[in-house]
């Protein structure tokens, strides 16, 4: 629970991720060490990141520039008393957020600021992120240590960005937690469709971006998107795991707290001038099907006009897709289909499973049978995820009778 302040506070004071991850594993020993004897303190954090900041600077004195940095160390340990623990989950200091915009810093990769966030952010264990992604432990541990050492090597500065190159930095920052979601919310390959903890992480780190940053309207974008996405996990699988179509959902199991959650976050969104950001428009989408009391209710007609505003600002074929899919809904499967097809060619899309899986319903839903199932079994051939796979194969066996209604594209 400590463990992201208590690196962030470190790294301000040694300018490295990497050695303010030592330092504070090293004070965690000292409590396992000494607090059996001593008991707990009283303020436990406070300990914790009193004696990282000491182990710092002890550091700081024992390297070539010692005169600078420890008189820097110095000013920042006689101006400030030992740090108080969070009395809440908003109540996170301006070093969380450093260490945020470090380890999403554009200068790594997309899987490189993911793994090393979810480490130093997240406080996941690098077996618990390799298992999330479905990759091995030692690739995972290699992202990790090449991601530290390239921060170094580029001097990357342990602040929080303004102007031109906060905005640019905040995107990568929203992007990898975005990324994260994404992959708990529809995992790419595995066994299961979801991966809850996943999902978790993410929200939990879009909602202390949020309250760091109030002033930002695509934080709380972001947000919004994100508790209203994860309102439906519940209602997004069946007992035994297998994937419910959106039409198919008992929407009693949506969680109404996080889209309540949700919707808040979208008012404070537009509040701060983003209702038209990229993030914000995903939101106004997911918050159109949350209003729907029924599939049948869904104003698929304002959903295919936010998602023609995002294709505006955020252009990319997926987002075609989508809107596809709603101006179908709205307008007929031929309006939608035509959409699809002048898609076909996109390079992006070329080993997409949704793309086949929209078309393939599309097909169905005109009475074109044969090509539907064709296209079903295209999708299954191109998805790694097992449920995804089972599902599509059902719906190639069972093309042309009544089906649960369009699958929607990934955001």
């Amino acid at each position: 629970m400590e463990s992201a302040r208590i690196i962030a506070t470190v790294a301000r004071i040694v300018r490295d991720v990497g050695i303010a991850e030592e330092i504070a594993q090293d004070a965690l020993v000292a409590a396992l060490e000494q607090w059996p004897a001593s008991g707990v303190p009283d303020r436990p954090g406070a300990w914790l990141t009193a004696t990282a900041k000491h182990r710092a600077v002890d550091l700081v004195r024992r390297r070539e520039t010692y005169a600078r940095k420890l008189a820097e160390a110095g000013r920042e340990l006689v101006e400030e008393s030992c740090d108080p623990e969070p009395s809440g989950p908003g109540d996170i200091d301006d070093d969380v957020l450093r260490l945020v915009f470090t380890a999403c810093h554009p200068v790594l990769s997309a899987e490189a600021r993911a793994a090393l966030t979810l480490r130093l952010v997240g406080g996941l264990r690098t077996d618990e992120i390799a298992r999330a992604f479905l990759v091995p432990e030692p690739t995972v541990a290699q992202r990790i240590v090449r991601a530290k050492r390239t921060l170094a090597r580029a001097g990357v500065a342990f602040e929080v960005p303004y102007g031109e190159d906060r905005a640019a930095r905040l995107g990568s920052v929203l992007e990898v937690i975005y990324l994260i979601f994404n992959e708990g919310y529809a995992a790419t390959a595995g066994d299961d469709l979801l991966r809850p903890a996943l999902c978790e992480d993410a929200l939990r780190l879009a909602r202390q971006l949020a309250a760091l940053m109030p002033g930002e309207g695509e934080v709380h974008g972001l947000a919004a998107l994100l508790e209203i996405q994860a309102s439906r996990t519940a209602a997004r699988t069946g007992p035994d795991g297998a994937p419910v179509l959106l039409a198919d959902q008992n929407r009693r199991r949506w969680n109404r707290l996080l889209i309540r959650r949700g919707f808040a976050a979208l008012g404070r969104a537009v509040g701060a001038g983003g209702a038209n950001g990229p993030y914000a428009l995903q939101a106004a989408v997911a918050a159109c099907h949350a209003r729907a009391a029924t599939y049948e209710e869904t104003d698929w007609r304002t959903i295919a006009m936010l998602y023609g505003r995002l294709a505006a600002v955020a252009p990319s074929p997926v987002v075609e897709l989508n809107r596809a899919v709603a101006v179908s809904m709205a307008d007929g499967p031929e309006a939608g289909l035509a959409l699809v097809d002048a898609l076909a060619a996109a390079p992006a899309l070329s080993g997409y499973h949704l793309l086949p899986s929209v078309r393939g319903d599309l097909l169905a839903r005109l009475g074109r049978t044969a090509e539907a199932r064709a296209e079903f079994a295209r999708a299954a051939a191109l998805t790694r995820n097992e449920r995804e796979r089972a599902l599509l194969r059902e719906r190639a066996a069972t093309a042309g009778e009544p089906a649960g209604g369009a699958p929607r594209a990934r955001p």
